[in-house]
């Protein structure tokens, strides 16, 4: 399988859900279980019914980030310099509001655009790959084309 790239910082937050859910969510859904059992008939108890549902769903994640943990290729941004690359953190500018945006280019485990972490395979972050400051980029958008000034590259 491919290496999927990750920062430090995607890294940790992967590693601290999974012990969560280990040491925390497990047991508890697993505590809950048992005494939904305890209240009796088995197929009409909502609280059992629920109960393993979510521990289906607990169970599903921890399989799930075990395997992007074992998959992680841990990228320091901080070694890096340049052009745009994986885990740049980029500033632009909308060509036609002058709006400016912040992202940093992460991996797709760890994106979250609300928080300015810019899945690496989204159109916006392909655009900007490459690229350096003072280039413009276009972005095909369910809105139409977007142009975009590249106004900082950074690396932290």
């Amino acid at each position: 399988m491919d290496k999927i790239p990750m920062t430090r910082v995607g890294f940790s937050a992967a590693e601290a859900e999974l012990k969560t859910l280990k040491v925390d969510e497990r047991p508890a859904i697993i505590q809950a279980i048992a005494e939904a059992r305890e209240l009796g008939d088995l197929k009409e108890n909502a609280e059992y019914h629920s109960a393993r549902e979510k521990q289906g769903f607990i169970e599903g994640r921890i399989k799930e980030l075990e395997g992007i943990l074992s998959l992680a290729d841990v990228i320091d941004p901080t070694s890096l310099s340049g052009s745009v690359k994986f885990g740049a953190t980029v500033t632009v500018a909308d060509e036609d509001t002058d709006e400016e945006k912040t992202w940093q280019i992460v991996g797709e485990y760890e994106a979250n655009v609300e928080k300015g972490l810019l899945n690496i395979k989204s159109p916006i972050a392909r655009a900007l790959i490459g690229k350096e400051e003072g280039d413009s980029v276009e972005v095909r958008t369910p809105g139409g084309i977007k142009g975009y000034e590249i106004v900082e590259i950074a690396y932290v």
